[in-house]
This record gives C-alpha cells, sequence and structure tokens, in this order.
C-alpha cells in the first residue's frame, strides 16, 4: 500500500500552508480544515481501495514459442466488482526475455473485461514460464495503490526457429534444388535400389538396358532406380563450449546446427531413413534412429531445449557410446567446431567410428575468420592478424586432410553455410551408393 502522487502533492501543499501559518497565524485555521478534509478523502479512499477485488486474468499464449522471433501474448482481465477500476499491469514474463508493450495502463467497466496484448521475444530455447501477473489497483480517487498478484503461472517451449529454413523445406518438398542451393550428382556405382522399367530415353546408359525386356517388345527398355531406403542417419552433435561461439547477437553456433540438423532430418525422412541424434558435451542425449512421419517434430521435442555448456566436448567417449547404441552401419554425422587442442581426440573418435560406419564431420568456423582475411591491410596490427588468420587456417586444413586420409568426408564452413551443405553431402553419398 503506497500513496499515490496526488496525495504527496497534497501533502506538501498541506505542509507547505503550515509553515505560511508560523508567519501568518491567520492561515491556521485554514490549515487544521484543510487536513481534516485530506485525512477525510484519504482514509475513505483507503477503505474503498481496500475493498476492491482483484481482477481476475487469463493468458492466451502459444504452448510453442519460435527463438527470436516476437510473438503475440494476449491477457485478458475481468472485473467483478461494481465500480470501474483503474490498473497498471506488466506480466511476469522470463527474465531474458524481450517485450514490447508493457507495462500498460487499464481501465476496467464495471463488470466487464478487457483484453491487453503484447509481443514476448525469448533469445534462448528451452522451457521458459510465467509467474503470473503484477498489477497495481488505483484507489477511486487517486490518492492510493496498491500492488497484488493475479493470474496463473504458465509454462512454454521455445523451440528453435524452424521458420528460418521453411523455405528449404518447401523447396526440397519440390524438388526445386536450385532454390535450395542443391547440387544434383550423377549416381555411380550399383548400389541402388531397382525402381521400375520404362522406355530407353537419350542419356541413359547402356548398363540401364534391360535386354530381356527388350527382345520381348522389340523396343529398347531400360531399368529406372532409385536411392535405397531403410538407411540410418545418426547425428553426433557437439554440445561443448566451443559450440557457445555466436557469430550473430544470441545467435549460438549450435542454435544454426539444430536448425541445419532439422533441414537434414526432414529430407532423410522424405527419403525413408531412419534420423538418430546422440549429444555429448553437456548432458548426453539419445534419440534412437526412427523413420516414422512423425520423426522430425518427435526429434524437435527431444532437442528443443539443448543449450551448450562449459564442458569440454570428449568426441572419442561419444563415438564409444554410439557404437554401443548403433550397431548397425549409419552415416554418422559430426557436428562440431574444433581448435588445435580438439584435434587429436576427433581423429582418434574418427578412427574408433569408420570401422562400422561411413563419417561425415562438419567443421564450424567463426565468420570473424573470413572477414579477417577479406578486411585491408592498412596498419602492421592488420597484418599480423592476417598472418595469424592465415596460419590457423592452414593448420585447420591439414587437420581436415588427416581425417579424409582416414576415410572421412569433411564440410569446413562457416554456420550460415551449413543447411546447404549438408543436404548435399547427404545427396551425394546417397546417389554414390556408398553407405
Amino acid at each position: 500500500m503506497r500513496p499515490a502522487r496526488p496525495l504527496v502533492i497534497a501533502l506538501g501543499g498541506w505542509t507547505a500552508l503550515a509553515l505560511a501559518g508560523a508567519f501568518a497565524p491567520g492561515l491556521l485555521p485554514a490549515w487544521q480544515a484543510l487536513g481534516v478534509l485530506l485525512a477525510a478523502l484519504a482514509g475513505a479512499d483507503l477503505w474503498l481501495l481496500l475493498r476492491l477485488r482483484t481482477p481476475g486474468v487469463r493468458r492466451d499464449v502459444a504452448a510453442i514459442v519460435p527463438q527470436g522471433v516476437w510473438s503475440p501474448v494476449r491477457l485478458v482481465l475481468t472485473n467483478a466488482s461494481p465500480g470501474a477500476l483503474r490498473l497498471d499491469l506488466h506480466d511476469l514474463h522470463p527474465a531474458d526475455a524481450d517485450v514490447r508493450g508493457l507495462p500498460a495502463t487499464v481501465r476496467i467497466g464495471a463488470r466487464g473485461a478487457v483484453a491487453v496484448s503484447y509481443e514476448l521475444r525469448a533469445p534462448a530455447r528451452g522451457p521458459r514460464d510465467f509467474a503470473g501477473c503484477d498489477l497495481r489497483l488505483h484507489s477511486p480517487l487517486g490518492l492510493w495503490t496498491r500492488r497484488r498478484r493475479a493470474g496463473p503461472a504458465a509454462l512454454f517451449r521455445v523451440y528453435p526457429n524452424f521458420a528460418e529454413i521453411s523455405h528449404y523445406t518447401l523447396l526440397a518438398a519440390s524438388d526445386s534444388l536450385a532454390g535450395l542451393g542443391l547440387q544434383r550428382q550423377r549416381r555411380r556405382g550399383v548400389g541402388a535400389e531397382f525402381h521400375q522399367l520404362r522406355e530407353y530415353r537419350r542419356g541413359d546408359t547402356l548398363r540401364q538396358i534391360d535386354w530381356k525386356a527388350t527382345s520381348r517388345i522389340r523396343k529398347l527398355v531400360a531399368r529406372e532406380y532409385e536411392d535405397e531406403r531403410d538407411q540410418r542417419l545418426v547425428f553426433l552433435l557437439d554440445c561443448g563450449r566451443r559450440m557457445r561461439h555466436q557469430d550473430r547477437a544470441g545467435r549460438a553456433h549450435l542454435d544454426d546446427a539444430l536448425n541445419a540438423l532439422m533441414l537434414l532430418a526432414y529430407v532423410a525422412v522424405r527419403q525413408g531413413d531412419a534420423v538418430g541424434l546422440l549429444a555429448y558435451g553437456g548432458g548426453e542425449r539419445w534419440f534412437p534412429p526412427q523413420r516414422a512421419p512423425d520423426t522430425v517434430h518427435r526429434l524437435l521435442r527431444a532437442v528443443y531445449d539443448l543449450t551448450p555448456s562449459l564442458a569440454v566436448a570428449d568426441p572419442l567417449a561419444a563415438a564409444r557410446a554410439l557404437l554401443t547404441r548403433q550397431p548397425r552401419r549409419a552415416l554418422v554425422l559430426i557436428v562440431t567446431n574444433s581448435r588445435d587442442e580438439d584435434h587429436p581426440e576427433l581423429l582418434r573418435a574418427v578412427q574408433v567410428l569408420r570401422r562400422r560406419h561411413l563419417v561425415l564431420v562438419a567443421d564450424l568456423r567463426e565468420a570473424a575468420l573470413d572477414e579477417a582475411l577479406a578486411a585491408p591491410i592498412l596498419t602492421d596490427t592488420a597484418a599480423l592478424r592476417f598472418h595469424a588468420v592465415h596460419d590457423y587456417l592452414a593448420d585447420r586444413r591439414r587437420h581436415h586432410q588427416r581425417l579424409r586420409h582416414l576415410g572421412c568426408r569433411v564440410l569446413d564452413l562457416r554456420p550460415d553455410q551449413l543447411p546447404a551443405a549438408l543436404v548435399n553431402a547427404y545427396g551425394g553419398i546417397k546417389r554414390a551408393a556408398v553407405l
């Protein structure tokens, strides 16, 4: 319970009148009368405020909110009192969220209702909650205010912003590979599955001709193949301290990696393959390979709250754990951000995995490295920075070459290049029939 600004001003005026009465005794009767009137008004207003009922609050917010996107929240306030209410409202949203449209001043008519809308943006994934609403009720005469807590607590989940890659999935669904940034690759080898017979077309190889069918109908007939199905794709996702780096404000490398993995999972499930995930380096998370139509949604629910930790990731331990969980041959995609001191463990992890699986490593690098190489060299400091970055990237390339000598495929790229690059690499592996 606090006096409002009008009451403070009135008390200040009353006090000033008392000081004036010390020099002009004729003002003392007026001061006394004003004091009695002010006390009566303040007491009556306080009594009315204490009788005011706390308005009801209902919150309408989506159970799932995309990360980094302004999402609407609607509050409906109902007044059960016979008189109007005036109040200041602030929703007790998650502390790390940004809001616009709060606090709000609201007037609710007698036994009426009013809706207040604002927008919320959650910068990080994971479970979040509202703790209720903070209300500051104004007394009928505006002389007092009283704080009250109203409204229920509410839970919601912040998912990766799948809308960022929805255009990729739409293009993938319609096979618009040019818009997706993908490359069609010619199939080689005999590892693809037979699909159907069709009439021979210009450009078909002689190996595709079905001579028995051709001899029966006296017309060239070719075999048509489709990529093998019922294969396994397992993500080995680094959630250690290296993945905390942010090329964009509020977006860690792990956020971009999750978006890219969701896209690739969507494409793989459409191809009839099973998709799984093992997260390491800060709380192990295992999602067994599945190929059901809702696999992507299940995977998203399983990993939406993954956050990069401060722990040092151990890819070798993760590789050994994966071998026990996934005995059947699979394409293992390791997504990490490695440094010089991480290279020996990553090499040993690949050596362990390649005995049974086909391994692809997507090694993320910071955009600042490319920017340092592209920046003009105008000072001694800029020259030293250029050579330091050049030497670092040269060591990085030598490390990747050692991985390739082990039979591992390597992608060295920025996080923003990851979605199309992963789908390209997956499509190339499928068409080459090496899995």
